[in-house]
């Protein structure tokens, strides 16, 4: 999936339609995107294992946490 056809949805399932708000959402996971593959490079290079890699990552986002979420 390209980041240009990502529709971004509210919790209610509206679309997010701010162009600066796309605009940092864009920016965001290509900054992602690229800190994922230098640490995936680095750990393929120390001779990890590559199915490891990947599920360490997906544990680590699959972790993070809302601190926005209602009490």
């Amino acid at each position: 999936m390209s980041d240009a056809t990502i529709l971004w949805r509210r919790p209610d399932g509206s679309i997010v339609a701010c162009t600066e708000k796309i605009k940092v959402l864009r920016e965001n996971l290509e900054e992602l995107r690229q800190m994922a593959q230098d640490a995936f490079e680095d750990a393929l290079l120390m001779e990890c294992e590559e199915s490891q890699i990947r599920a360490v990552f997906l544990e680590v986002i699959s972790g993070l946490v809302n601190p926005y979420q209602p009490d």
